[in-house]
């Protein structure tokens, strides 16, 4: 089971698009997934059509130790994907959690003392909020690796290196071996001589840690959240789901140690 968060501390660079659509093209890939919402907006639990009603437990109780990790845990209607969901709650966390011991393990703690392996996940994906607060500190110390959307304009590569430093702090500190997943360029535009400057730039400057696949900008990926599904199963042959397609094989080739678990169904 390897856990990847998936963080910018910029919003709007596609961070929940991105954990939908890579679960969901991992799943299609016959994988099992769980995705674990981190943001109090519940963006990422919205995206798979999982309603309020049904967030009775939220990553918000097993932060504060209420419930175990599989115990939150709710099936999607994406076959082969859970989720353990998120709500407004959750905004409070960095008040309510202030004075508790050893703080910025809370989650890693939770997913280490209960029977998630025995659900045989093969990934963990946590979608984390845009900033670099307690819950995305409790993410990159849970994690095994960070993947990071990087929106493909201007201010982009600047923005990544306050991240790229809480990483290393996060390494020295609490988490000597998480490591970048890599960077994966999104909102991408080729027909826009700035877009393709700041992915000069990124390879340049970042190397093979940028992945091959660019995400493009593309109108079926902002239309699929208001149906409740990923961009997948919204438009399966639109550039932006093919693109997710192609990532999620970029991403296995990269992991290609895990072995896949087959459909059961």
């Amino acid at each position: 089971m390897k856990i990847v968060a998936i963080a910018n501390q910029k919003g709007g660079v596609a961070k929940t698009t991105t954990a939908i659509n890579l679960a969901a093209s991992l799943a299609e890939a016959g994988h099992r997934v769980l995705v674990i919402d981190m943001d109090p907006q519940g963006n990422a639990s919205t995206g798979f059509g999982v309603g309020l009603d049904q967030r009775q437990l939220t990553v918000y109780d097993l932060l504060l130790g209420d419930v175990s990790a599989e115990a939150a845990v709710v099936e999607t209607e994406t076959e082969r994907v859970w989720l353990i969901p998120a709500t407004t709650e959750l905004s409070s966390s960095d008040v309510q959690l202030f004075n508790v011991n050893k703080r910025s393990f809370l989650l890693k703690d939770s997913l280490a003392a209960t029977g998630l392996k025995a659900q045989r996940f093969d990934f963990v994906l946590i979608d984390c909020p845009p900033s670099l607060n307690l819950l995305t500190v409790n993410a990159l110390v849970a994690a095994d690796s960070v993947l990071i959307p990087l929106q493909s304009e201007f201010f982009a590569l600047e923005g990544l290196s306050q991240l790229m430093l809480t990483i290393r702090e996060i390494r020295q500190t609490a988490n000597p071996a998480l490591r970048v997943e890599g960077i994966l360029l999104t909102m991408h535009d080729q027909r826009n001589n700035l877009a393709q400057q700041v992915e000069s730039d990124a390879r340049d400057t970042l190397g093979d840690l940028v992945y091959q696949t660019v995400i493009p900008r593309n109108v079926r990926l902002s239309e699929a959240p208001s149906y409740a599904m990923p961009a997948i199963s919204y438009d399966s042959t639109s550039k932006g789901a093919m693109a997710y397609r192609a990532f999620a094989q970029e991403f296995l080739k990269n992991n290609n140690n895990l072995q896949k678990v087959e459909a059961d169904g």
